[in-house]
């Protein structure tokens, strides 16, 4: 048999662990499945939010997983989910363990995966040295000497917010730079250099990064690293579902966190540029509120 749920919920990092509380907290039967790999994983401390402002992602998540299984009608599940189907107007979720369950509702809070270039030693410094956002890790890197690793749009937008924060900013654009002349004039004025070559490795300690290093062999010394690199969504089961995915890749969601389908929700990373545990935790909280309202307009 089947265990039932009135809602699955796929990925249990901080935006479905704060669905599945508000979720709880109505006493509603849901199911948390997650295989245990968030993409912070390797970030050394969570930034900009309140309250945990410097504290581990992992304890983070930890107290967070603790104080939602307190509601006995949340349940907990170490699996991976790899494929759903519709039947009729219930969801079925198959695991790689082999199990399935059913629900009315399903909400997806999967995340994403970065796609890091196959650059020597990226991947070792991503989320310590090299990273993402200014406003998760910004202010701890403020006043160093830092590469943007990015070209075209992207390296402009994360050289405008990171000139904030410090003076000594330099584009490594990984090849040829595909600024318009504009974009050259305002690097110019705030005193960012460019440089065009190709990068074969980053030399660093313990994911700390020290220098970049050129396919002409000549290096640069940096003490911090930006780098905008695509993704893709972390699970495919939205998209072979029919969700609709934006022209970013994000699934589209409205501003209640309902996708394309009917009964399908989606919260965090994998629908929001705003990428963040804050904003997670608040988009997943409100999901859980309004899926809430939702099954109560359907069974009152």
């Amino acid at each position: 048999m089947k265990e039932k749920f009135e809602v699955i919920i796929i990925g249990g990092s901080y935006a479905g662990l704060s669905a599945a509380m508000a979720l709880g907290r109505s006493l509603r039967k849901v199911l948390i499945i997650d295989s245990g790999l968030p993409c912070n994983r390797q970030t050394p401390y969570s930034h900009n939010f309140i309250t945990q402002d410097g504290v581990k992602p992992s304890v983070i998540s930890s107290i967070a997983k603790k104080q939602v299984l307190e509601y006995k009608t949340v349940q907990y599940l170490n699996d991976k989910a790899i494929k759903a189907k519709k039947i009729d107007k219930i969801y079925e979720v198959d695991t790689e363990s082999g199990k399935t369950f059913s629900a009315q509702k399903i909400v997806f809070a999967t995340g994403i995966k970065d796609n890091l270039p196959k650059i020597k030693g990226f991947s070792e410094c991503w989320g310590i040295s090299v990273i993402h956002c200014p406003y998760c890790h910004g202010y701890e890197l403020r006043g160093k000497n830092t590469a943007i690793i990015a070209n075209d749009e992207k390296a402009i937008h994360l050289a405008s917010l990171v000139n904030n924060l410090t003076s000594k900013i330099t584009i490594c654009t990984n090849g040829k730079a595909t600024f318009n002349t504009e974009q050259k004039i305002q690097l110019a004025r705030h005193d960012i250099n460019i440089v065009e070559k190709q990068i074969i490795e980053i030399i660093h300690k313990n994911g700390s990064i020290e220098k970049i290093v050129f396919t002409d062999n000549t290096t640069m010394a940096f003490e911090a690293a930006y780098g905008a690199v695509p993704f893709t969504q972390h699970s495919n089961i939205p998209e072979s579902l029919g969700c609709k995915l934006t022209e970013q890749g994000y699934i589209d969601v409205d501003m209640f966190g309902k996708t394309s389908e009917e009964n399908i929700y989606a919260c965090g990373d994998n629908s929001s540029p705003m990428r963040s545990v804050a904003n997670a935790v608040s988009k997943g909280n409100f999901v859980g509120a309004f899926i809430n309202m939702e099954l109560t307009k359907e069974q009152f």
